[in-house]
């Protein structure tokens, strides 16, 4: 029971490594030097698939090792809590829609001072700062079964997005200066509400 929790744990581990390496700046630079300008289109599309690639041996085992149960949410309850996750998996796609210029390899490396995009607060960003992360976490804990393994999977998990979350931010600080952090008083992170910008 324990080796699996580890193996688990380690292939978490791996899958953060990679994620983190390919989204970082310096892998951007180098991949700009050596692509050009074919980096922006073939960016996006190679970053996901990897990442589904190295999620896939976390689930297998997972789904192998789930380990002693917890909780099984029971009827109807149940088919809420996924009704939930589903609309949150739905939501997802509609914050890289409603932002494509956040996610623009040139202009993250470009810098407040040298980038020709504004913010341009739309869509899900009106009522929520980083919907990756409320989404996220909705999948997560929406799950209406717990098991052991699960659970030691899914704290991890969690820590990591909200510190993935914190350097997103901290990144879009650099990429739109003052207008971010305007929009970062005027907007929460995690908790959808209201503001200005409608």
């Amino acid at each position: 029971m324990v080796s699996s929790t580890i193996i688990l744990v380690f292939c978490l581990v791996a899958f953060a490594a990679i994620h983190s390496f390919l989204a970082s700046l310096p892998f951007k630079r180098r991949l700009m030097r050596v692509l050009g300008s074919r980096a922006e289109t073939l960016y996006m599309p190679a970053y996901s698939l990897i990442a589904v690639i190295t999620i896939l041996p976390l689930v297998y085992l997972l789904y192998k090792n789930p380990g002693p149960f917890l909780y099984i949410v029971p009827s109807p309850w149940r088919w809420l809590m996924v009704g939930v996750q589903l609309a949150a998996a739905l939501v997802a796609p509609r914050a890289l829609r409603d932002a494509p210029h956040r996610f623009k390899i040139g202009a993250q490396l470009a810098g407040p001072n040298n980038n020709s995009e504004s913010l341009n607060i739309q869509g899900i960003y009106r009522w929520v700062r980083d919907p990756f992360l409320l989404t996220g976490l909705i999948i997560i804990w929406f799950t209406p079964f717990m098991t052991l393994n699960l659970l030691v999977i899914y704290l991890l998990a969690s820590i990591y997005l909200y510190l993935g979350s914190l350097h997103w931010e901290t990144r879009l600080v650099a990429q739109f200066g003052d207008e971010y952090r305007k929009y970062q008083q005027r907007v929460h992170r995690i908790i959808p509400g209201k503001s200005e910008y409608y």
